[in-house]
């Protein structure tokens, strides 16, 4: 195995990896860093109050910490402010967002929304129950033989009706790269908007949104070795200033009657309620974590990472591929003739974790023509014995099965 590979030291930050296992379901969530865990110790245990609401020490420290945090998330992604940083619970919620109060404010009967064929349910769904409310069309963008995005085919499927260009960054279960760039230049030239859903970039890609030149861009804290329950809509500030809320309560207003209320203006807009300060914090840890270690440096890991793992797949002939060898940390495969399931329990009882299923992308397996893939995805902490026991469990799967 590739000499190249071992990162025993960023393994050690994790105290969930201590014991022997190889953990391949990071595109599903993260393990959680040392300094994470500390970090959500500390506010929880030290440093708790509430924010935005205290006017007694604590409580400006803590919302100092926060909002700390949001400058620190627009940093990440290259956003040019703070102000342009959502706090919601995920990157389902931010989608979900957009589609009530963008698409509910912008499009009409007739409008077209254009996905891709790999997309998560998390980026179709919301559509489809917009769809039903306004009567809009949904059109879906093919993919090129090697599972990537075919941008010349979405380009040419963008038209005077198309309203909102929605795709994934990199796939969850292929982890092919979206050429994010020409998308936008092509939907900005008919008039679209642009939303991106950045879950499994930001983990491991540099995001700028500025260069992206994106409307909407979305992604959830867990998976960038974050706390679950927090993700962050970012989008043009012209666009926050026209949405308005879709939940109503304390935070997000300025005055409140019987008769009338008055909004406040995003973010807080957008962040009804009491937020997930301990999320935010951890948040706010992970990027720290991530910026240490340098987004370089974990993309190259997981570039060889991906090429081991294909490698020693590739070495079986009962094993199918799936998806472009330059994959962003994501390697889905079948064993012929073995259910996925049954692959991820044989793998399990040897200590190797992956996951099994259609990954919440339905209609990519109806296009590949399988009701499920096992999946591998990566991490930092992985190394060369990883890759090593998911071939050993490999062997063991088809020696079973015969």
């Amino acid at each position: 195995m590739n000499a190249h590979l071992p990162h025993a030291s960023h393994r050690a930050d994790f105290p969930a990896l201590a014991n022997d296992w190889a953990y391949l379901d990071t595109a599903a969530t993260a393990q959680k860093p040392q300094a994470v865990i500390d970090a959500i110790t500390r506010a929880y245990g030290v440093d708790y109050a509430t924010v935005h609401r205290g006017v007694y020490e604590r409580s400006a420290t803590m919302t100092q910490s926060f909002e700390a945090v949001r400058a620190k998330v627009a940093d990440f992604i290259g956003a040019a402010s703070a102000n342009e940083i959502v706090f919601t619970r995920g990157a389902t919620e931010s989608i979900n967002m957009v589609a009530q109060a963008f698409g509910g404010m912008q499009l009409k009967r007739g409008d077209h929304i254009l996905l891709t064929a790999l997309e998560h349910h998390s980026n179709i769904v919301p559509w489809q129950m917009l769809r039903g409310a306004l009567g809009l069309g949904i059109d879906v963008a093919p993919l090129t033989p090697d599972g990537k995005i075919d941008t010349d085919a979405l380009i040419a499927m963008i038209g005077p009706r198309t309203k909102l260009v929605s795709v994934a960054h990199v796939s969850n279960v292929l982890g092919s790269v979206a050429d994010v760039r020409r998308i936008a230049d092509a939907a900005h030239a008919a008039g679209a908007k642009l939303l991106v859903d950045g879950c499994q970039a930001v983990p491991r890609l540099k995001v700028d949104v500025a260069a992206l030149d994106c409307d909407f861009y979305v992604f959830s804290g867990h998976k960038l070795y974050g706390p679950t329950g927090i993700g962050v809509l970012w989008a043009r500030p012209e666009l926050l200033m026209r949405m308005p809320p879709t939940q109503g309560g304390g935070a997000m207003i300025e005055t409140v009657t019987f008769e009338a209320t008055t909004y406040a203006k995003p973010p807080q807009r957008f962040e009804a309620g009491t937020p997930h300060i301990v999320g935010v914090i951890g948040l706010g840890a992970a990027i720290d974590y991530v910026n240490s270690i340098g987004l370089d440096t974990i993309a190259a890991h997981e570039a060889r990472l991906v090429k081991a793992a294909r490698t020693a797949l590739a070495g079986f002939e009962r094993v199918q591929l799936y998806g472009p060898e330059d994959s962003a940390g994501i390697v889905s495969f079948n064993v012929a003739g073995v259910h996925p399931h049954d692959v991820g329990t044989i793998l399990d009882e040897t200590g190797v974790a992956v996951r099994a299923g259609h990954h919440c992308a339905q209609p990519l397996m109806a296009l590949l023509g399988v009701p499920a893939t096992a999946r591998a995805s990566f991490g930092i902490y992985n190394n060369a014995s990883d890759i090593e026991r998911l071939a050993i469990g490999i062997a063991r799967v088809i020696k079973i099965f015969g």
